[in-house]
Order: C-alpha cells, then structure tokens, then sequence
C-alpha cells in the first residue's frame, strides 16, 4: 500500500483545475485566483497567501513553471527551489485549495480560462494594472489588493544568505 501524498494531490493541471473549479462555482463557492514564483516561502508568502484564501471559499495558486521564472529575469540564479518543489510547498498549506502551473509570461491565459470570482495579487499593484483584471470583472467578479508585510521578499532573503559567506 503506498503513502496517500495530500498535498501532492492538490498539484492539478488545467483541465483538472477547470473541472473543480466549475465544480465549485455550480455549488456557489467562491473561487479566489492568485499567482506567483513562490521561490523561497516566507512569511510575506503565507500571510500574503492566507489573506487571499480569506477573500472567498477557495483558493487557487497560479505558479510560475522554472522556465517562466527565468523569463522574469529576475536573477540568473533563480528560481531557486524547482517548480515541483515549490509547488509542492504551497500545496501543503492547508488554506490553498489548488495548485496549478502555467508556463507564460503572465496568469493572463489561466485566469480566462478558469474564470475565478475574485482575483487578488499585493498592494504593490494597482487594480488597474493586475493582469487579468479585466476578464475576472467582465464576468462579475472582483479584484483585490492585500496589504503585504514589510520587510519580506526571496531577494532578501537570497541577499542576506550571500552576505553570510
């Protein structure tokens, strides 16, 4: 008998996550979207991530694959931990629902096609500017900013590990 892996279950791709969620909406659940790299989870991550889930019913996490990531040329380095382990991560959180992976440069194709009610990404962003906005309101849903903590980001945290050396 093997070892029944929870969180790993969460992990779906597109067609399994447009099945639940469809599912979810049929029964009125609430469906939050929310998207990122997740590269190295900290605390700004699961405050951030707990916020969203407090939002609606459900949550699902948009993740950056590694080649997206790298795309974002956010540093030749990253990401850091790989796609299936930061999926994995975030999937044992017990406030996300779904976790499912897309490879382009935005969520823009994801949130079209999963059609969430609320999309929500940090106060960093201007509503106007969240990619996907539009589709999510355009269907009658709603987009919304959390409030990030201060002082948390994987840069930082990648920063304060080189000085250690």
């Amino acid at each position: 008998m093997g070892i029944k892996l929870e969180a790993a279950q969460k992990i779906v791709n597109w067609s399994s996550a447009f099945e639940q969620v469809s599912a979810w909406k049929k029964q009125d659940i609430s469906v939050v979207f929310t998207n990122g790299c997740f590269d190295i989870l900290h605390l700004g991550h699961v405050d951030y991530l707990e916020k969203a889930r407090a939002l609606g019913d459900k949550l699902v996490v948009g993740l950056n694959t590694d080649a997206s990531v790298k795309r974002q040329e956010k540093s030749p380095e990253r990401p850091i931990n790989d796609e299936y382990s930061r999926a994995r991560l975030l999937a044992s959180l017990f406030f996300v629902d779904l976790v499912v992976l897309f490879d382009e440069q935005t969520p823009y194709d994801i949130i079209a096609y999963l059609q969430p009610n609320v999309l929500v990404k940090g106060d960093d962003y201007a509503v106007e500017n969240i990619v996907g906005a539009n589709i999510v309101i355009n269907n009658g849903g709603v987009v919304k900013t959390v409030p990030l903590v201060k002082g948390y980001s994987t840069t930082k945290i990648v920063n304060k590990i080189k000085n250690l050396n």
